[in-house]
C-alpha cells in the first residue's frame, strides 16, 4: 500500500508539477478485480477503491496497519460510482445500485465486493479513517442522501450536494463523506473555496466525458496550484489547502474528511477576490 507523507505549505511552494503530483495525486486506482488502497498520514486517513468483475475481492489488511482485520482499529465509508454491486460484511449482504453508501464500523472482519452483472460492473470508492467506537453498519440510498442545492447557472457552479456520513446522518467517529453533482452547463465546484484547519478532505472525481479532464485547485489561498486530473483519479487536500475544481465539462466529485469534528459547515471561506 502506497503512503503519502504529510507536506509542510511552505515547502508545498516550491514543488513543480510533477511533484505536486507525486505528492497530492492518486491515480490508477480502479482496476477490475482488485482492490487498490493509499494510505495517507492526513489524518491517517485510507483512500481506496474495489472494481469486482468476475471475481470477489476482500478486503485484507495491510502489514503497515499492523492489524488482524482492516476494521479492527478501523471506520469505513463506501460510495458506487458504476453499476449495481453487493458489499457483504460478516455475512450480511447489501445491494448498492449508483450513487449508494454504505458505512460499516470497527470491529467488521470480513468484507467482499462483487458485481450484480459483470458487463456492468460497480466501482466502489473507499474512504477510512481510524475509529475509536463501534457504530452499526448502515446503507443508505442516493434519494435518502440529505440534498442542498448550491451556486447558480450564471457563475456556472450549479450544484446538488449529497450528504451521507455527517452529524444528522450516518454516525461515524470522525468520517464526513458525500458527493456533489455538477449540473449540465456547470462545471465549477466549491467556489468560492475554503479550508478547514480541523480536518483534511480528498476528493474523487468520476462522471467525467471521456476526452475531459479537471483542473483541481490547492494551496494557500494567496498561493494556489492546479493539478489535471482524470475520471476515478482522487487527490488528498491537507487541512491548509483550498479544494476546488473546474473541468471541461460537468462532471460529479465524491468528497471526503477525517479530523477534529463532523460538523460540515466548519469551514474558514476565502473570498473569490482573495484568491492568488
Amino acid at each position: 500500500m502506497k503512503v503519502i507523507q504529510s507536506v509542510h505549505p511552505d515547502d508545498f511552494k516550491t514543488y513543480q508539477t510533477g511533484l505536486i503530483r507525486e505528492r497530492f495525486l492518486i491515480d490508477n486506482l480502479v482496476k477490475a478485480d482488485q482492490i487498490n488502497c493509499v494510505y495517507t498520514h492526513y489524518d491517517r486517513m485510507i483512500i481506496g477503491a474495489a472494481c469486482p468483475v468476475n471475481k470477489k475481492p476482500y478486503l485484507e489488511s495491510y502489514p503497515n496497519l499492523r492489524a488482524e482485520y482492516f476494521l479492527e482499529r478501523r471506520e469505513i465509508g463506501i460510495i458506487n460510482v458504476a453499476g449495481e454491486g453487493e458489499i457483504t460484511a460478516d455475512g450480511q449482504t447489501w445491494v448498492l445500485g449508483k450513487l449508494d453508501c454504505l458505512y460499516i464500523g470497527k470491529g467488521v472482519k470480513s468484507v467482499s465486493f462483487s458485481a450484480k452483472n459483470a458487463e456492468h460492473p460497480p466501482v466502489f470508492y473507499i474512504l477510512s479513517a481510524p475509529a475509536h467506537a463501534t457504530y452499526p453498519t448502515q446503507l443508505i440510498t442516493h434519494a435518502q442522501a440529505a440534498k442542498v442545492n448550491a451556486g447558480d447557472a450564471s457563475t456556472a457552479n450549479k450544484r446538488t450536494i449529497n450528504k451521507y456520513i455527517h452529524a444528522d446522518g450516518i454516525n461515524s467517529c470522525q468520517l464526513v463523506m458525500g458527493l456533489t453533482i455538477l449540473h449540465e452547463g456547470s462545471v465549477w465546484n466549491t467556489m468560492p473555496p475554503h479550508v478547514h484547519d480541523r480536518r483534511m478532505e480528498a476528493y474523487f472525481y468520476f462522471d467525467v466525458p471521456a476526452g475531459q479532464r479537471i483542473f483541481h485547485y490547492m494551496g494557500q489561498g494567496d498561493e494556489t496550484r492546479h493539478v489535471i486530473m482524470d475520471n476515478y483519479d482522487a487527490i488528498v487536500s491537507p487541512p491548509w489547502s483550498i479544494h476546488a475544481g473546474s473541468g471541461t465539462a460537468s462532471y460529479s466529485f465524491i468528497w471526503g474528511m477525517a479530523g477534529e469534528n463532523l460538523d460540515y459547515t466548519d469551514m474558514d471561506a476565502i473570498a473569490i477576490p482573495d484568491i492568488r
